[in-house]
């Protein structure tokens, strides 16, 4: 370099302003000093120059020894590079980026050294603030418990974990970092790859976002809302995804309770206008039908001739089947009279078993369950049986092919709107249920409507289970259709359970201590005609078909008094079953009766003389008499 050369040079870097470059002895001290070491310093070069270049360190910095390790680290390394705290002239401090680089002369030997310094306050007060501010985005993050926000590698990875994904999840943060976030998604979900496509959409669209159920730590399932976004560097490269998670279980549970609630009040409105339209309609025809009634009498005994007499029966039939029609409309619309007294169900049932037997086939099971010491309820009984029977052939009718009918009662606590529209408390429930062809949920919302009916035309009126939901509410209670297709079919009624009724039954008796009587015949009119026999007689009267139901019946109800059975019945007769009653109830009074007079019978039976025979046909008396003597 010539020496103008170097005049320019050193003329350039002397009025260079944003730098501070300024050249040190071996030994650190101060030998020239430029613009920019002036304005970033504060010092002019006559006060500095000869001074040495650690008066420009903190008294911290000093006191560690930097100023002398920086030199050797220059000399050792060949250059030293950092940043560090600086104090200017007026005590005030600065962050500067020092670049030293040792010189030496051709001979190599260390001459001094080139001091480059800049000051960059700004750049690392924006570097701070940047970091504060990323920390406290990190601690605002970490503190939220309402949501689950976490970021995932680009493969689904698990990279951190706030405290609303433990609280939602369950998961400490060591029991998930470096885990992949499908563990959360439940196995069919998995299986279906929902996790990967997740990612996929949202590397792809730029955001993810839906409704789907995870699972938490401890198996749970809950319902999140789930919203994920790519994350991409300067580049444009995808780094990772930020997930953000909120349990909207409660929520969806309340937009669900709000439908069935709109669907339930809507399905009440509906029923209460058909109810009003069909009651009407009812009314009208009942007294239509009273007029054609009361003229067929009358003209029965005008019309002589055999023709007119049967076609006069035949037209009586039909308006009798008709004002039973009209007496089931009114019982759905509520505008029948109810006659309500206290009864326990389960000795309602009890008393006509075996007709409901009879109504649910021999190729069905049918099965009797009675809950022990069950409430007493307000309800019109005839009316009650009535609707138990209607179901019973509904159930019958569902299941053609054979299969199972379970009638069963229970004492429920119910919660308010638990079952419908139904206060808090205690409640009796009568359920027939059976696993025939089941109801698709369309039929189910219309299955009480009347004159609704899916059996083919000339089985059905459609009116049954109209009938039973009429007399329920009309009961103050509520009916209740649970049904799947395929599966089968449960139908409840609930009724309010009398307040002062707890171990109202007391095996059925309640308080009418009357003693009771099993009637069992395998034939339908001689059994009705025997059960009213007995009912006349002042007994409780239980009655079976056969003596497979007997004995059921006996079982659950020990304090039955007198059986009264035909002997000759199809697979238990009735010595058999006498047998056997005994083995249940050493002291029951055990009455046979049979068409065969008694030598017969005890030829065949030696020990028929332990049971009162009686021949048919029977007197009242006769039976009172036998009676006596079993007694």
């Amino acid at each position: 370099m010539t020496p103008i050369e170097a005049e320019r040079f050193r003329s350039f870097v002397m009025a260079v302003a944003d730098y501070a470059i300024y050249m040190l002895s071996p030994d650190g001290i101060v030998r020239s000093w430029n613009a920019g070491a002036r304005r970033f310093k504060g010092y002019e070069a006559e006060e500095i120059i000869g001074q040495h270049f650690s008066r420009f360190y903190t008294e911290e910095d000093r006191a560690a020894g930097m100023p002398a390790r920086t030199l050797q680290t220059a000399i050792d390394e060949g250059k030293f590079e950092g940043e560090g705290w600086r104090v200017r002239k007026d005590g005030t401090r600065f962050w500067a980026s020092v670049v030293l680089d040792p010189i030496r002369d051709e001979s190599g030997e260390l001459v001094g050294f080139a001091k480059i310094t800049r000051d960059i306050t700004e750049r690392k007060q924006a570097a701070l603030a940047l970091r504060e501010s990323e920390e406290r985005f990190r601690l605002l993050v970490e503190g939220v418990t309402d949501y689950a926000i976490y970021m995932l590698g680009p493969d689904g990875t698990i990279t951190n974990w706030n405290a609303g994904a433990k609280r939602i999840k369950g998961y400490e943060q060591q029991e998930v970092i470096g885990s992949n976030f499908a563990r959360f998604y439940t196995e069919e979900d998995r299986a279906a790859g929902m996790p990967q496509r997740a990612l996929a959409i949202a590397a792809r669209e730029g955001r993810f976002e839906s409704e789907g159920r995870r699972v938490r730590k401890d198996g749970t399932v809950f319902w999140a809302h789930v919203v994920v976004d790519p994350i991409r560097d300067e580049m444009g490269s995808l780094i990772g995804f930020a997930k953000v998670t909120r349990d909207v279980t409660e929520r969806r549970e309340a937009a669900a309770a709000l439908e069935r609630t709109r669907e339930a009040l809507f399905q009440s409105q509906k029923l209460e206008a058909i109810g009003k339209l069909t009651g009407g309609v009812a009314h009208d025809f009942n007294n239509l039908l009273n007029v054609i009634v009361s003229g067929l009498e009358l003209l029965r005994r005008e019309v002589q001739s055999p023709t007119g007499g049967k076609v006069v029966d035949g037209m009586q039939r039909a308006a009798e089947r008709a004002s039973t029609l009209t007496q089931q409309l009114l019982a759905f619309a509520r505008q029948q009279p109810l006659k309500q007294e206290r009864h326990n169900l389960n000795a309602v049932i009890a008393s006509f078993e075996a007709v409901l037997r009879r109504a649910a086939k021999n190729t069905v099971a049918m099965h009797i369950t009675l809950a022990p010491q069950l409430p007493a309820v307000m309800i019109d009984a005839p009316q009650f049986e009535a609707a138990v029977l209607n179901l019973i052939v509904n159930a019958a009718d569902a299941t053609p092919d054979g299969g199972g009918i379970v009638l069963s009662t229970q004492m429920e606590e119910l919660a308010a709107d638990q079952v419908g529209s139904l206060p808090a408390g205690r409640y009796v429930r009568v359920t027939v249920a059976d696993n025939g062809s089941g109801m698709p949920p369309d039929v189910v919302k219309r299955a009480v409507e009347p004159f609704f009916t899916t059996k083919p035309i000339g089985k059905g009126t459609g009116m049954g289970l109209s009938q039973v939901y009429g007399l329920v509410q009309q009961s103050g209670g509520e009916l209740h259709i649970e049904s799947t297709v395929g599966e089968g079919t449960a139908i409840s009624l609930y009724l309010p359970a009398l307040a002062d009724a707890a171990g109202d039954d007391a095996g059925y008796r309640g308080s009418d201590t009357r003693e009771k009587a099993l009637v069992v015949d395998d034939q339908p009119d001689v059994l009705d005609m025997a059960v009213e026999l007995f009912r006349n007689l002042g007994y409780e009267v239980f009655s079976a078909n056969n003596g497979r139901d007997a004995l059921e019946i006996l079982q659950r109800t020990p304090d039955i008094d007198v059986l009264f059975s035909d002997v000759a019945m199809p697979e238990m007769n009735g010595i058999q079953l006498g047998r056997k009653a005994r083995e249940l109830a050493p002291t029951l009074k055990v009455l046979l009766a049979s068409g065969y007079p008694a030598p017969v019978l005890r030829a065949e039976n030696a020990d028929i003389d332990s049971f009162q025979l009686i021949v048919k046909p029977y007197r009242i008396s006769e039976v009172m008499r036998k009676l006596r003597a079993a007694g």
